[in-house]
């Protein structure tokens, strides 16, 4: 077995330790895991098998923004992508479909549906490119 994955975690077989007793957390990437564990800045996610740990620099419940600049600005890359691309194609939409003629409310209708499609699909895109560049950086 090899003891680091593909993403720089310690992978610690559950018959070293069969039980975590520390805090269940849902911040954070499960990444497939059944649960996860945080005890300050330890990452632990436990998978059927095994375990993975990791260190984050900062603990997303002590600082939570300082975690995504730090630990996963993949995420805050998503976030701001699809907040910025979602209210643009928002915006644009709403003006056009009031100059077509449309009333305010399907104009607005309109503009939030496809706001949140276009966002939601920057963010994705985003989020995977920005994990993919992390995971190139790792391993050069």
């Amino acid at each position: 077995m090899h003891y680091i994955d593909g993403d720089g975690n310690i992978i610690i077989p559950r018959s070293v330790r069969p039980i975590i007793d520390y805090d269940q957390t849902h911040l954070g990437d499960k990444k497939g895991a059944r649960r996860q564990f945080r005890s300050g800045n330890l990452h632990i996610r436990e998978y059927d098998n095994h375990y993975t740990v990791h260190r984050d620099k900062i603990d997303p419940r002590t600082d939570p923004l300082a975690h995504l600049l730090v630990d996963s600005p993949e995420y805050l890359i998503a976030i701001l992508s699809a907040v910025s691309v979602g209210s643009k194609v928002g915006n644009t939409v709403y003006k056009n479909r009031k100059t077509e003629g449309k009333n305010q409310g399907a104009a607005l209708s309109d503009a939030v549906m496809t706001g949140c499609i276009a966002g939601s699909a920057a963010g994705a895109v985003s989020c995977i490119a920005s994990s993919l560049i992390k995971k190139i950086k790792r391993s050069a």
